[in-house]
This record gives structure tokens, C-alpha cells and sequence, in this order.
């Protein structure tokens, strides 16, 4: 199939790109011709190539379930192949297909030579970022307000089988409910260290282990050398960027990837000193 440069400036990530700078980029691609039912990558993969769909159709998939189904002219998975995030579907072709694509440092390498197309491909990009992040605002604002009068509906009906006569039926409603409410509390959600602001924590033994998420009452690490069973104590030193607060707790949860200790409640200095860090984290993923 012949594509000219001015058909891709239907795609967004290629707007206000001139025709020549087009060509150039387009020129380094290598043309591929696909089968069908070939899997051109898999969720959870670190992104090789950028990818481009000429012909034919794709579907990108979660599981058994397609998710969408792209058709020329498409970009598949550009996000991914820009920043290195991992693949979060596995696209696979539905019938035979065209496919141009360029491996992720030779586009890098082609960037940097190229830096009047660099340009305003990474401006677009960044205005698709900012366009998928104002729609996430508006879904998670949603999400909240369901959680919220979820919460409040939970807290009522606890407050109603508690003012009943006691059954064995409603102890069992009532520690359901009080384990969903506390776990929905603000304080139990957990955000994720970024590389930046990596921190980690000194075991008892001396062994450093990297800290997977946070909060001011959780912890979650990978799997320890010995895993500690269910409501175990635990403790240790936790290694923030400016100081070491020494931090104990009880194990939640303990699997062949992860430990999650509840933590006990910190003295005001080092809860000062994790709160401090902890704004530091949640504002990298607020808008101003």
C-alpha cells in the first residue's frame, strides 16, 4: 500500500509535521509484510519498536477479551515505544497486514539528528499525554464519588445490623463491613516510589530491600529472604532521601512477590519526616 506523508497527518502524533519532515522519518522505517494471527507484542514486554499499521487490522487484547481493533493508518502502542512504559495489551494481527516500524533506539538516534522533526512530534506527544490525562481526571473523579457514597452506604448499614439483635449471621455482615470500611480509608492507599525518590529499607539482618509502595500506614516490599508468616512482627529501618526513620509493624500478607506490613503508628518526628516525603511523591502525579 502507498502511503504519502500527507496521509499521516491524520494521526495526531504526526499534526503539524511538514510533508518533507514526514518523508524523512517515514524513510527509516523498514516495511514489513505480517500474516495473520501474528503477535506483534505481548502485555507486560518493554517496547522494542515503534510500530505503525499501513494495511490490514489489529487487535489489541487483555487477556481472552479485544479491547479495540485498529486500522489503518494507525500507530499501535506509540506511547509505549516513546517512553519505554510496558506493553499493557498484546496486539496481535486479525488478518494480513502491512506493518512499518523502527526500532526504539534507532528512532532515538534519528531524533537526535533530526531535532526540527523531534520537535514537534514530542509536542504532540505531549499533548496526547495531556488530552489521556484530562480524561483519566474526569474517570477517577467518577470514581471517587461512587466510592465515597460507597462508603457512607457501608457505614449505615454497619450502623443498622450493630442496632439489631446480634446473630451469628450478622457478626459475619458486620466484620465484612468493618474490614471493607477500613481498607477504603484514604490512609490504606499506597503510592509508588519514584525512580527519582527511591527509598528502600535495612532489615534487622543488614540486607537493603527496595520499597515497592507506601504509605503513612502500609508497607509493600518484594519477596524477603525468609517471608515472615501472617501477623508476624516485623521491623527495621526505613531509608528515605534525607533520613533513616526506624519503623516496626505486623505482616499483613506474604506471597511468593510480595510483603505487606501494617505499620505502627511513628513517633511525631519521623511521622513528619514520612509525611514530608510522601507529598513529595503524591505531587508528582498532581496537576497544578
Amino acid at each position: 500500500m502507498a502511503v504519502r506523508p500527507s496521509d499521516l497527518h491524520a494521526i495526531p502524533l504526526f499534526e503539524n509535521i511538514t510533508e518533507d519532515h514526514l518523508a524523512d522519518l517515514t524513510g527509516a522505517f523498514e516495511r514489513l509484510s505480517v500474516a495473520e494471527g501474528e503477535v506483534l507484542f505481548e502485555a507486560g514486554a518493554s517496547p522494542t519498536h515503534f510500530l505503525l499499521l499501513v494495511a490490514g487490522e489489529v487487535a489489541l487484547r487483555e487477556g481472552a477479551e479485544t479491547r479495540f481493533r485498529l486500522t489503518p493508518i494507525s500507530p499501535i502502542g506509540e506511547l509505549g515505544a516513546v517512553t519505554g512504559l510496558p506493553r499493557s495489551t498484546t496486539a496481535v494481527t486479525t488478518q494480513p497486514s502491512q506493518v512499518w516500524r523502527i526500532g526504539v533506539p534507532e528512532l532515538r538516534e534519528f531524533f537526535e539528528r533530526h531535532g526540527d522533526v523531534a520537535f514537534p512530534f514530542y509536542h504532540n506527544l505531549l499533548n496526547l499525554v495531556t488530552d489521556k490525562l484530562r480524561r483519566e481526571r474526569r474517570r477517577l473523579e467518577d470514581v471517587r464519588a461512587n466510592l465515597i457514597r460507597t462508603q457512607r452506604g457501608m457505614k449505615a448499614l454497619l450502623d443498622l445490623v450493630l442496632e439489631a439483635e446480634e446473630t451469628p449471621l450478622s457478626r459475619a455482615v458486620c466484620s465484612t463491613l468493618e474490614d471493607l470500611v477500613e481498607r477504603n480509608r484514604r490512609w490504606h492507599y499506597m503510592v509508588e516510589p519514584a525512580s527519582a525518590l527511591a527509598i528502600s529499607v535495612r532489615l534487622d539482618g543488614g540486607e537493603l530491600v527496595p520499597v515497592r509502595q507506601i504509605s503513612d500506614g502500609w508497607l509493600r516490599l518484594p519477596r524477603l529472604p525468609h517471608p515472615p508468616p501472617k501477623g508476624t512482627d516485623w521491623s527495621g529501618v526505613l531509608l528515605l532521601p534525607s533520613r533513616e526513620i526506624p519503623v516496626s509493624g505486623t505482616v499483613d500478607s506474604s506471597d511468593a512477590d510480595t510483603t505487606t506490613v501494617k505499620l505502627d503508628l511513628l513517633i511525631a518526628e519521623y511521622a513528619t519526616a514520612l509525611q514530608e516525603y510522601l507529598a513529595r511523591l503524591q505531587m508528582l502525579d498532581f496537576v497544578v
